[in-house]
């Protein structure tokens, strides 16, 4: 049985993660964090502390200005971290990074199944059609979303970036403020916001006279929790490192 702690455990995903992880018999959760507290079935606590309960891992989808805390928590006890949140900083990244080598660390902006395959199309796209096809990236999600373009948004743009290797890719976020031609080195990024869309991410390949259009729609939250509680089952039994969705594929 593997013993979690949620972070951000309050919020929308950290209650269907909560959710998930009840309907299954390899994992239970021991503990929450949460800046505003909250009720559930396990202790809730406002800050990571010492005060938390032992756990196997935990899972953070809260908000980036905790990352500092939950990695010093990690390092001292050794505990494996699932990071769902996004927005973080290059920064901030280089510090989960350099905590890897220290502890097991999974990181991933986007944890569905379906759009790390969809990064793999993408890719093998850009490797087959790059140099002669336009790539643009549109992402849409509901109205409380705060972070603009997503995690996952540039995720696809950075593979995609990779897999063009000899192609200086750089990226357009808003054109409204230039009036030239679109440079055939830009990655363009664009955003919608509203209602309740869950999240919805389309990449296009604009040729002469064809286009195609690789396109991904999660329709519950809940294949984010079940992708992080899979992770952490997952995360619990390996050594220190820095592990992704790729990693979680293949085992």
């Amino acid at each position: 049985m593997t013993r979690v702690i949620i972070s951000g455990c309050s919020g929308k995903m950290g209650k269907v993660v909560a959710e998930c992880i009840s309907a299954r018999n390899d994992c239970e959760v021991v503990a929450g964090i949460d800046i505003t507290g909250g009720a559930a079935d396990f202790p809730v606590f406002s800050k990571p502390d010492e005060d938390l309960p032992e756990a196997d891992v935990l899972i953070d989808f809260s908000h980036p200005s905790l990352l500092s805390p939950l990695l010093q928590l990690g390092k001292k006890r050794r505990m494996p971290l699932v990071l769902c949140t996004t927005g973080y900083s290059p920064n901030q990244v280089q510090d989960l990074t350099d905590s890897a080598k220290e502890i097991p660390v999974f990181y991933s902006r986007n944890m569905s199944l379906g759009i790390n395959l969809l990064i793999e199309l993408a890719k093998k796209a850009e490797q087959v059609l790059g140099g002669s096809f336009d790539v643009e990236i549109i992402e849409k999600h509901h109205n409380q979303k705060i972070d603009a373009p997503s995690g996952t948004a540039l995720m696809l743009a950075d593979e995609i970036a990779d897999a063009g290797a000899n192609k200086p890719y750089h990226y357009m976020y808003d054109r409204h403020s230039q009036r030239k031609k679109r440079d055939p080195n830009e990655i363009g990024i664009h955003s919608i916001r509203g209602g309740t869309i869950v999240g919805e991410h389309d990449v296009i390949f604009a040729g002469h006279h064809e286009v195609i259009t690789l396109s991904h729609s999660a329709q519950s939250k809940e294949v984010f929790a079940s992708g992080a509680v899979n992770a952490a089952v997952f995360l619990a039994a390996q050594p220190a490192g820095l592990y992704d969705m790729s990693d979680l594929l293949k085992d």
